[in-house]
Order: structure tokens, then sequence, then C-alpha cells
């Protein structure tokens, strides 16, 4: 059966040549062939060079790349891509505490990170034995059936064992595109218990956010548990408590934790119920973070700021550096000298460049001597194509007021 064929205007097959995954709608001049959305297809130069085979999606990104060499995207290539994904990460060290007890013990990561791990439109995480998998591509909502009985065949075999995948694909794939979230394999619960280098989480795989938990942050907890000893912590948006249960293990003197979402608070209770029992010197707010900080005359030794994301696009780039440049003014005119700030953003519009830019605005406005201590983003799980820089979406400052 021939796919059909996406031909390149003349002169825009350059970012494919640069093996920019991307294809996007203006650089084609014409489909040959019958294409469905989802369905893979080759892409060929005007003059009918063959340079490309991928998703067609039918949007501004009209093709995701799957393969800048000729091949079927047959049995043997999902399982190729899948396992040497799986072997990047055992080679990282990511599996090796699987087994663990203690604060060496590590059973969540990212298995499967889109373009790093050259499968545009994919994402795998594990938790303790649960797979939730993520399309974000119509192409690779198609294949989450098959992918997910390659992962409950291959992932034992790296040590991890495997009780019940999920497809939690419904609020990511393309306006319009029909799909419900659901058991794909074994027996998934509307929640499981993680362990993060000595933290346990309550992660709630069929409704949290993202997958059930922000992954991408782990590195950066570890990072604050090295830092909290004796320390008061105040964690800015803090969802379900990652970063101040973290906190509380580094042995942290007292952790707020303030987030806009009662429900959100609820959770980050149970997290830190679940660790410390009653007994942790931790308290919740559910407040707006930006009001709070207005309002609040309380001192803390380090502040992490982990809002959402305030730019989710080009067009409202500049309305969401204000947010960022307001937010860390706010939070280094409340720290002390010496104190720290662990500053994020996870908006894929915002650069690294740009949100540098914003906290040196910040420190200006807020009138105090910021040293960049170090720059932080997400860990080895998220690899990024240096073909795609698009691909790294989260940046961080560890700063100190000097």
């Amino acid at each position: 059966m021939h796919r059909a064929i996406l031909r390149l205007n003349k002169g825009r097959e350059k970012s494919i040549e640069r093996r920019h995954p991307w294809i996007f709608s203006g650089a084609v001049s014409r489909v040959d062939g019958n294409a469905t959305v989802g369905d893979i297809v080759d892409v060929a130069t005007a003059d009918g060079r063959w340079v490309a085979m991928g998703h067609y999606e039918g949007g501004s990104i009209i093709c995701k790349v799957l393969s800048f060499e000729q091949r079927e995207a047959d049995e043997a290539f999902w399982r190729e891509r899948l396992e040497s994904a799986l072997l990047y990460r055992r080679n990282m060290g990511l599996f090796a505490d699987i087994a663990a007890e203690g604060k060496r013990r590590l059973d969540v990561f990212r298995l499967i990170h889109g373009e790093g791990d050259q499968l545009p439109g994919l994402i795998v995480d594990y938790y303790n034995g649960i797979v939730v998998l993520q399309a974000h591509s119509c192409g690779m909502h198609n294949e989450l059936q098959h992918i997910a009985t390659l992962l409950s065949d291959l992932l034992p075999r790296y040590g991890l064992p495997v009780s019940g995948v999920y497809n939690k694909s419904a609020a990511t794939l393309p306006k319009g595109v029909p799909c419900e979230d659901g058991v794909l394999g074994g027996e998934v619960p509307q929640e499981v218990v993680v362990t993060e280098y000595g933290s346990r989480m309550f992660v709630d795989v069929r409704e949290g956010q993202k997958t059930g938990f922000f992954v991408d942050q782990r590195a950066n907890r570890h990072l604050l548990s090295l830092l909290s000893q004796g320390r008061r912590v105040l964690n800015c948006f803090g969802y379900t408590g990652g970063f101040s249960v973290a906190a509380l293990n580094g042995g942290a003197s007292q952790v707020a934790t303030v987030d806009i979402s009662q429900r959100a608070i609820e959770a980050c209770n149970r997290n830190v119920e679940l660790n410390f029992g009653g007994g942790a010197p931790h308290r919740s707010i559910v407040a707006d973070v930006p009001r709070w900080l207005d309002e609040v005359d309380e001192q803390y030794d380090i502040i992490i700021l982990d809002p959402p994301a305030f730019a989710k696009n080009h067009k409202v780039l500049q309305q969401g550096l204000k947010g960022y440049r307001y937010i860390n003014m706010q939070a280094l005119r409340k720290l002390p000298k010496g104190g720290l700030l662990l500053t994020f953003s996870c908006s894929q519009a915002v650069s690294a460049d740009d949100f540098q830019t914003a906290c040196f605005s910040a420190a200006v406005f807020a009138g105090r001597k910021v040293r960049v201590v170090q720059r932080l983003t997400h860990a080895a799980d998220h690899p990024v194509s240096i073909y795609h820089p698009e691909g790294e979406y989260l940046k961080g400052l560890l700063l100190q007021v000097e």
C-alpha cells in the first residue's frame, strides 16, 4: 500500500535536512494521494527527492517526523524506538534505585519524552508500576494500544514491573479528536503512592495535572532538599506539595505551601501527613500567590516559584514576561541577605534568555543585589534533541540575594 506524499515548496527542505522534527503547513505545496489526519506519510522535495517519514497532523504543524531514513513504521520500528529510550534511561542510572529502600528509592520517572526520544507527540511516565501514556498528536493517539502492549513486554526486562497502563490523552489532543481517557491494560487505581529520594507522594493518575505529577521537577526537588536544613521555606504555586515534602525531608525548620486551589492544598496536606504524620512543621494556605505575597510580612530563607505557564504561546509572550517579572520581584523583596530563590518558567514560548532577563528586571525593581547560583532545567529523563531546542520547555534559576 502506497503512502501519501507531502510535496514541499522549493527550498523548504532545509529545516528537514537539519533534522528538525516539525514540518509546518507553509512549507508544503500539495499532498499527493489520500492522507487522513494521523496517517503515516512520506515527505519529498519539490523535485521528488524523499527526505522524511512522519505522522500527518493537518494543522499548522502539518507533519511530525518519525524518521529521516527510509523505512517502514512496522513492529520492528516501534520496538526499536521504545527500547532505545529505555536503554538510554538505564544507562543514565535511572532504573538503578527501583528496588532500593529509603532515601535511595526512586520509582517515578519519564520513560518517553517526545522529540527527545525521536517519538514526537508521545509522553510516557512511570509511577511505581503504573504506566501513563499521553498523546499530543493524532498519529501517536492511533498507536497507543500498540505502544502499551510493547511497553508491557519491554519494561519488566529492565526491572520495571507493570501492573497497569493508562491512556490520559483527552486533554492533550487537538480539538475535535475523539478520545476518552481509560485503561489500556492491567488495573489502574485512582491514585498510586510513588517514592522519590525518600519523599512519598500520592499521585492521582486519572485526574491529576499532566500525567498525574510534575515529574520534570524531580532533580530540582532533590536540590531543594539538600539546601533546606534548618531553613524556613516558602513553596508558592505548591500544587500537591512535591517541593514542600522535599524541603521537610531535607530538614527545613518550617515550610509553608501556597496555592489557589483548595483541592491541591488538601492533596498537599495528605502528602505531608503520609511522610511525617501530624507533627511536621508545615502549614498550608489557600490563596492567590501574587496577592498573598503583596500582603504577607513574614520572611523566608528559601522561596520556590513554580507557577503555571504564564505565556502559552508567542502571542501573549510580553504579557507572560511581565507576570514572571512581577512575582520574582515580590519574592526577592521578601528574602533576607543570603536568601535563595528557586524560580521557574514552564512556558515553551519563553526562552532561557527571556526568563533570565525577566529575573534581572525583577532584581532591579526589587532593589536587591542578586547572583545566579545555578541554571536549572528538567532531569535526564527529559532529554532534548539538539535539533529541536523547543523541547527544553522548563527553565529555572537558583538565585541568591547578597
